[in-house]
C-alpha cells in the first residue's frame, strides 16, 4: 500500500484571481462554469477507456506476462552488452529518454561499468549523418544491442537507421546479426513485423490501441528501462496509483481533471503557450516528452464535428534554475499568453552543503552554511512569486522524491490531463493529420512508389525568387 505522502501533488492556487489578480486569474465562477463540461469529458474517458486508441489506459494492469519476458530479456542484455541503443523517433524516443534521465545516474554513461551495472544508453532520434557517424565511432558492435522501435514499421527515420545498422551487423556477424537487434512494433501490421519474422529477431509488441506518444508504459519504454535496471513494476504501480486516484469526475478531487479544466479555461482566456519547467535535472527530459504529448494531441484544425477550431496550446520546455537566466524575463514581463508549470521535488537524492569562504564578500558569504537543495528550492519559490506578482498564471506539480513510483504517477498524470483536455475541446486527441503532409512530401522527394502525384504537386511549385535570397 502506497502512503498518501508518496503521492504527487497538484497546486493551482496561482492560476486563481485571488493570487494572480482579477484581470488574468481564474475565479471559482470560471471553474463552476466548466464543471459540467469537465464531468462530461471524464464520463467520455471512463466509457471509452481501453477501446480504440485508448488502450494506453490499461497498460498499468494488463502486462504481467509481458513484464516477465521483458525482465528476462533485459537480464540477458545486461549480462552480455556494454551498450544498448534505441533507434526511434517521437514517442519511441522521448519516453525512454525521459525515464532514463529521471531514474538513472545523471552521468550514467560516464560511470565505470562496475558502478552503473547496466549498459551505456543511447537514443538515436534523428537522421543527421554526423550523429550516426559519431555513434558508430564509439560503439563496439559485438557488445551492443539495438532496439528498433516503430509501430508502423515504415517510419523513414527509424527504418533508415535499421538498414544501416543491420547491414553493418550482417557484414560483421553474418547470421548472428539477429542477436544484436530487438524489434518493438505492431504485432500484425506494418513492415517491421515482417522483417522481424524474416530475420528471426526477438520482438516485443506495441498494443494496437496505443499510439506513440502514449506508449512509454508499453514495451516501447519498459524494455529500455528494464535494461537500465529501472524497476518497471514500480513504474507501472505508480501509474496505476495515479489512475485510481483520478477515477472521480469531480474537479475538486481529480487532480488531472482539475489540471485539464484550468488549462481549458486558460486557453479560452488567450493563454496559448504552456511552459513546462522542472526544477530538477533528473526531470529535464520530462518537459521534452510532455511537449510532444501536449502538442501532437491537442493541436488540431478541426473538431469532431468537422468544424474549424484551430485548437491547441504551444508547449515550451524550460529548466529551473538554468532558464531563469534566459527565458524567465519574457515570462515575467512579456505577453500575458502563458501558463507556467513548475515541477518541484521535496527531497532530492543527494544533499550538497555550500562550503564556507569569501567571508569578506557579504554578497557571496551569505550562501555559506546553506545547501544547494535550499538554493534550488528558494529559486523556484522566488520565480513562482515573481510570476504571480506580475499576474502571470502558474501552477506546481510536486514529487515527494524522484523514484520509479512517482515517475509512473507523473507520466500517467500528464496522459490523463491530455485526454481530459482533448475531450473538453471535442477534438480527436489521438490522430495527427498535420504530421502526415510532411511525411508524404518526404516520400515523394525520395521517389517512393505511390507518391507520384505528390511529386508532381511539388514540381509545380513556383521557383524561389533570387531577389529574396541573400548570400
Amino acid at each position: 500500500m502506497v502512503k498518501k505522502a508518496e503521492s504527487i501533488r497538484f497546486d493551482y492556487n496561482n492560476m486563481m484571481s485571488v493570487y494572480v489578480g482579477a484581470k488574468e486569474g481564474l475565479t471559482d465562477k470560471d471553474i463552476n462554469a466548466v464543471k459540467a463540461k469537465a464531468a462530461e469529458a471524464h464520463a467520455y474517458f471512463k466509457a471509452n477507456r481501453g477501446t480504440g486508441m485508448m488502450g494506453w489506459t490499461e497498460l498499468p494492469y494488463n502486462q504481467t506476462e509481458i513484464v516477465k519476458d521483458i525482465l528476462f530479456t533485459a537480464k540477458k542484455i545486461r549480462r552480455k552488452c556494454d551498450a544498448f541503443v534505441v533507434l526511434g523517433i517521437g514517442g519511441s524516443a522521448l519516453g525512454p529518454m525521459a525515464v532514463f534521465q529521471a531514474l538513472c545516474h545523471l552521468r550514467h554513461n560516464e560511470l565505470p561499468k562496475s558502478k552503473r551495472k547496466a549498459p551505456k544508453f543511447y537514443v538515436e532520434d534523428n537522421v543527421d549523418p554526423e550523429r550516426m557517424a559519431s555513434l558508430l565511432d564509439i560503439l563496439n558492435l559485438e557488445k551492443t544491442v539495438f532496439n528498433v522501435i516503430t509501430k508502423s514499421g515504415s517510419t523513414s527515420e527509424t527504418m533508415s537507421q535499421y538498414l544501416i545498422i543491420m547491414d553493418l551487423l550482417k557484414k560483421a556477424y553474418g547470421e548472428d546479426a539477429s542477436e544484436h537487434i530487438i524489434a518493438t512494433t505492431d504485432e500484425q501490421k506494418g513492415n517491421l513485423i515482417k522483417i522481424a519474422k524474416a530475420e528471426n529477431l526477438k520482438t516485443f509488441f506495441v498494443p494496437s490501441g496505443v499510439g506513440g506518444r502514449f506508449s512509454e508504459l508499453s514495451p516501447v519504454g519498459l524494455l529500455p528501462a528494464a535494461v537500465l535496471g529501472i524497476d518497471i513494476k514500480e513504474l507501472l504501480k505508480g501509474a496505476a496509483f495515479l489512475d485510481r486516484a483520478c477515477r472521480k469526475g469531480d474537479i475538486r478531487s481529480n487532480m488531472a481533471l482539475a489540471a485539464a479544466a484550468t488549462q481549458y479555461i486558460a486557453m479560452n482566456k488567450g493563454k496559448n503557450i504552456s511552459v513546462m519547467m522542472p526544477y530538477a535535472d533528473s526531470l529535464r527530459l520530462m518537459a521534452d516528452w510532455y511537449c510532444q504529448l501536449w502538442a501532437e494531441s491537442l493541436g488540431k484544425a478541426v473538431n469532431k464535428k468537422g468544424e474549424t477550431v484551430y485548437a491547441g496550446q504551444t508547449p515550451v520546455k524550460a529548466l529551473g534554475v538554468t532558464d531563469q537566466h534566459s527565458q524567465v524575463q519574457l515570462y515575467t514581463e512579456g505577453p500575458f499568453d502563458k501558463v507556467v508549470t513548475f515541477i518541484a521535488v521535496d527531497k532530492y537524492r543527494a544533499e550538497i552543503e555550500i562550503s564556507d569562504g569569501c567571508e569578506e564578500y557579504p554578497s557571496v558569504s551569505f550562501l555559506c552554511g546553506h545547501t544547494l537543495n535550499e538554493l534550488i528550492a528558494c529559486e523556484m519559490e522566488a520565480t513562482e512569486y515573481a510570476l504571480t506578482k506580475n499576474e502571470r498564471l502558474n501552477r506546481r506539480i510536486t514529487l515527494p522524491e524522484v523514484n520509479a513510483h512517482t515517475v509512473g504517477q507523473l507520466l500517467m498524470f500528464f496522459m490523463l490531463e491530455t485526454a481530459y483536455a482533448g475531450a473538453m475541446l471535442h477534438i480527436d486527441t489521438y490522430n495527427q493529420p498535420g504530421v502526415e503532409e510532411g511525411k508524404n512530401v518526404t516520400y515523394a522527394l525520395l521517389g517512393r512508389a505511390g507518391y507520384e502525384e505528390k511529386a508532381a504537386e511539388l514540381n509545380a511549385r513556383p521557383e524561389k525568387n533570387p531577389k529574396y535570397i541573400i548570400s
